[in-house]
């Protein structure tokens, strides 16, 4: 066994914690990496990215990064919206400088009347609108939902169902700070 693992295993036995718990450090377990400086020698003889360059999470808009999908920075990717109302669920995929490329709504898919307003029709939209932008070029993309209706979810799935690679999602449904008086509730 390694000097290591000794040390760990010493430093987690029930001994060791009756120990450690008694004198309210664990300066008598040796750490796993020694010191600062050989970790910061081993990192620039590597010459890769720091950790501190390198993040799984995607940029927000305006800020640096080195991160590309499909050649193109987070701000040049193209942005699907989602209007997800009670009655229909819209898509369209625009590029980054709001062109539009394609547009479907559950309506155009051939739903009609209650039909719209469901998550099947709103995954079709989906899936023919990626399949749409595919034709166009576009593989990696950025999602805006906006809307509180049936079809958010499903539109998003379709999406990728369709082939689309999704790299972020951000909801941008309005919600008012006490402004307009609301519709009166349904009964059923």
């Amino acid at each position: 066994m390694s000097l290591i693992l000794r040390s760990v295993r010493s430093c987690l036995s029930p001994a060791g914690a009756k120990e450690a718990a008694g004198l309210f450090r664990l300066s008598w377990c040796r750490a796993l990496h020694t010191d600062n400086q050989t970790t910061l020698e081993s990192r620039e003889n590597a010459g890769g990215q720091t950790s501190k360059d390198f993040s799984f999470i995607p940029p927000l808009p305006g800020q640096d990064s080195t991160l590309n999908w499909a050649g193109k920075k987070f701000e040049e990717l193209p942005i699907v919206h989602v209007k997800a109302t009670y009655n229909n669920t819209h898509v369209q995929v625009t590029s980054f400088d709001n062109k539009s490329l394609v547009r479907t709504s559950c309506g155009t898919e051939g739903f009609r009347n209650s039909k719209k307003s469901s998550s099947v029709a709103a995954q079709t939209a989906g899936i023919s609108a990626a399949a749409k932008a595919i034709a166009k070029g576009v593989s990696h993309v950025r999602i805006v939902v906006k809307g509180l209706g049936p079809g958010r979810q499903a539109a998003i799935k379709g999406l990728t169902m369709g082939g689309l690679e999704v790299i972020s999602i951000t909801d941008n449904t309005p919600v008012p700070h006490n402004g307009c008086r609301p519709r009166k509730a349904r009964r059923l």
